[in-house]
């Protein structure tokens, strides 16, 4: 089948990019700088989180003062508000570490994708545009990905189904992310790079999927990012948007 064939073939990028930065050592160094410095805030927030979890959650539930079996109730929240947190970390480290490194990876990306004449305009131009354009796709992967989460907690599909679909949202939203360089590169804005990726679904959807397992275990993403950021790169010179 075309779709099955497709799909592997975006999981192959993203391989393809972890043998692009192999072979060019001084690129992943380069592209680990910001995703090291979101990591570290991540984990800042994550342990602050943590730590006061327990406040949070009576501060958040003051209409269980009276109620006898408040302190399990309050536990099951704090509990709730770290995993909430944890899911919200593995959400958004992709957006904030290429809004954190626009001019690093805009970089690692034209290494990548070098191309003769392109949309070219200086990072500060443009970060503006890259937040505003992350904000826009955090929105509609919250749109889906709230829902599912509800929906986690329903016996046997919340188990089964629930993962899969929450893994190929994701996955579809992180190439979304992950692709915008080098299709901005290309000229392309938002509705634009989003029709192209509907229109090669399978592709997108094999090379986010990739990505987002990955990218569960925190510090794999850290280290995996600049080769997602060359395999994006990769995946829209020679499928989405091929040179002539």
């Amino acid at each position: 089948m075309r779709a099955v064939r497709d799909f592997t073939g975006g999981v192959g990028f993203f391989f393809e990019g972890l043998g692009w930065v192999a072979r060019h050592g001084r690129w992943w160094l380069f592209g680990l700088i910001p995703a090291l410095i979101a990591f570290a805030v991540y984990v800042i927030a994550l342990v602050l989180l943590g730590t006061n979890a327990s406040d949070l959650a009576t501060f958040l539930t003051p209409f269980a003062d009276t109620w006898s079996w408040r302190e399990i109730f309050r536990g099951v929240v704090a509990v709730a508000l770290v995993l909430g947190g944890l899911a919200v970390a593995v959400l958004t480290f992709t957006a904030v570490t290429l809004t954190i490194g626009d001019p690093f990876y805009e970089r690692l990306s034209t290494e990548a994708d070098p191309l003769e004449s392109e949309d070219d305009q200086p990072w500060w131009r443009t970060l503006p545009r890259s937040i505003r354009d992350s904000l826009v796709t955090l929105f509609y992967m919250l749109l889906f990905t709230v829902p599912l989460f509800f929906l986690g907690f329903v016996p046997v599909v919340g188990q089964t189904v629930v993962p899969v679909l929450g893994a190929l949202v994701s996955g579809f939203f992180m190439t979304v992310e992950l692709t915008t360089l080098a299709l901005e590169r290309r000229g392309m804005a938002r509705k634009e790079r989003f029709a192209l990726l509907r229109a090669n679904k399978a592709s997108a959807l094999g090379f986010g999927v990739a990505v987002f397992v990955l990218f569960l275990v925190p510090f794999v993403a850290v280290i995996a990012m600049p080769a997602a950021v060359a395999g994006a790169a990769l995946l829209v010179r020679n499928r989405l948007a091929p040179v002539a």
